[in-house]
């Protein structure tokens, strides 16, 4: 078992001085979303070589999913869709990265908010992106005040648990919280060997059929593993303080991450490592039923109306996401409600990595034993110019340095406009079934399931207008490609087009209009050296 410095003493000493916060009979709501971690990567999910022992008390105290799935492969949109319970190409500008969150748009915690509930987050909330519109972040007030000696360079130099004392401290009494407890943790940098010098032992840690096996790969595997556990550490102390002040029974813990881990053909892509997440949830008030595995397809869209409902509020009628209440109050194990046997899943930009900012659109649907991929626009480089798409890492470096090679091809080469695989047989997502004719009957249903649930989600992709997501600004830098890359600004060239055919197919989006034109008007920034 690896082990963690002690924090300071005055974290556990001060614990003491919150008390005992009597709050009413509505369940606290504790979210805890690392970023970049992929569903087999915690020890309850049967990983060989990770020591999560705070997240696997609580699958034992709870109901651990074994199908559950993010909206979009990449951080913000991800984050966006998890506060709004609603897919990415619902949320306009949200469902892009580092874009704008459009205020009208409806988030869980302020939601709770007016219902009595007191919100906060440490660690990262939504982003990256901007709120030209709102006060604060999504994800409610911030607490990141406390700051600690982290035991690595790539690893946050924010105290998560003292940050949660403090939070508890300024709750009033009386109230129940909604906190986003949102770990930097694994999110790339890593410092290199950080995971062997704290207690990885390379020949047990597991290298994913992806990236090819080297002694390099399995550092960089173990680097990430220990971020991860991290993550574990620091929810541990919060469990820690909601039992000394007896409120740990009563509280939702769940515990997630945003989208896969930050390796090639993992992060921003919409393969099993890309987008199939851990999701445990503990309740010891709610869950009578405790230590079940789940095989029922969740989203992550449907954490918000599960915590509205639990909170005994009002699910607004345009979130789609289904509230999970049904399954976590089940006596089942196993597949539970036969109307949850697929999930869906998409994309647009996610970094500034191809002429005039262009993303790389995709939409993809998750059954039992098939991903069906669906690239909307195959004559785009995948992972754009000089494969920026795709996080830096000496695992990426590697693959680079042999592209001639099979997984590199696989990780960084063109794609078809249709993929298919058979990951019972083939997890990884390494071989193509979509043009083998053997498949052609069920690649043709996929297609058709994918794109009947598009169009009740009104997706623009699908309805003929989808150059609006190629006309909203992204508010991190942009690079001196060509073609249209001012920060902070609509490329006028998707505007135009997107403004003609939804006029043409008679859809209004006026708040589109008067965002563009209020955009007009301010400034943009220039593209940086790199």
């Amino acid at each position: 078992m690896k082990s963690f410095f002690l924090l300071p003493l005055a974290m556990s000493a001060c614990v003491a001085c919150v008390g005992t916060l009597l709050a009413d009979d509505r369940p606290n709501i504790l979210l805890a979303i690392g970023d970049d971690i992929s569903w087999k990567h915690m020890g309850i999910y049967g990983s060989p070589f990770m020591d999560t022992p705070t997240f696997d008390r609580l699958g034992r105290q709870g109901v651990v999913f074994n199908n559950a799935y993010c909206s979009a492969p990449g951080c913000s949109p991800s984050r966006a869709a998890l506060l709004t319970g609603k897919y990415i190409w619902e949320i306009e500008e949200a469902g892009t990265h580092a874009a704008n969150f459009p205020k009208h748009l409806k988030v869980y915690p302020e939601l709770l908010e007016t219902e009595g509930y007191f919100p906060g987050y440490t660690g990262k909330p939504w982003g990256p992106g901007k709120l030209p519109e709102r006060d604060r972040n999504p994800a409610g007030p911030e607490f990141n005040i406390h700051k600690l000696e982290p035991p690595a360079s790539g690893i946050s130099d924010k105290n998560y648990a003292m940050n949660f004392e403090e939070f508890l401290k300024t709750r009033p009494d009386g109230k129940p919280f909604v906190f986003w407890f949102g770990a930097h943790e694994a999110h790339r940098v890593f410092e290199q060997g950080s995971g062997k010098r704290n207690g990885f032992d390379l020949d047990k840690t597991v290298v994913p059929a992806f990236l090819p096996e080297t002694e390099l790969t399995r550092e960089d595997v173990a680097d990430y593993g220990f971020e991860i556990e991290w993550f574990d550490s620091h929810l541990g102390r919060m469990l820690k303080q909601l039992e000394r002040i007896g409120e740990l029974d009563n509280t939702i813990v769940v515990v997630t991450a945003d989208n896969g881990m930050a390796f090639p053909r993992a992060k921003a892509n919409n393969y099993e490592y890309g987008v199939h997440m851990p999701l445990i949830v503990s309740w010891r008030k709610g869950i009578v039923h405790e230590g079940r595995f789940i095989d029922d397809f969740v989203s992550l869209i449907d954490l918000a109306p599960t915590f509205l409902e639990a909170a005994g509020a009002s699910i607004p009628e345009e979130m789609g996401g289904r509230s999970l209440t049904p399954l976590l109050k089940s006596s089942s194990e196993g597949k539970i409600d036969p109307t949850r046997n697929f999930v869906l899943s998409g994309r647009e930009r996610h970094t500034h990595a191809r002429k005039d900012n262009l993303g790389y659109p995709i939409r993809a649907i998750h059954t039992a034993k098939y991903n069906y991929i669906r690239n909307l626009h195959p004559e785009r480089l995948p992972t754009g110019i000089e494969y920026k798409d795709v996080d830096g890492s000496p695992s990426h470096s590697l693959m680079l340095s042999d592209m001639d090679s099979r997984l590199s091809q696989l990780a960084y080469g063109q794609r078809p406009l249709e993929e298919l695989y058979d990951k019972e047989n083939d997890p990884h997502c390494l071989n193509n079934l979509a043009t083998n004719p053997k498949y052609k009957p069920i690649l043709e249903k996929l297609g058709a399931r994918l794109e009947s649930e598009l169009r009740k989600g009104g997706d623009p992709r699908i309805l003929g207008y989808g150059e609006v997501f190629d006309s909203y600004p992204r508010y991190s830098t942009t690079r001196k490609y060509p073609g249209f890359n001012t920060s902070g600004k609509y490329n006028p060239e998707f505007v135009e087009s997107a403004l003609e055919k939804m006029k043409a197919l008679g859809i209004e989006n006026p708040a589109y209009e008067d965002r563009v034109d209020y955009n007009k008007s301010q400034p943009g920034r220039a593209p940086s050296k790199n």
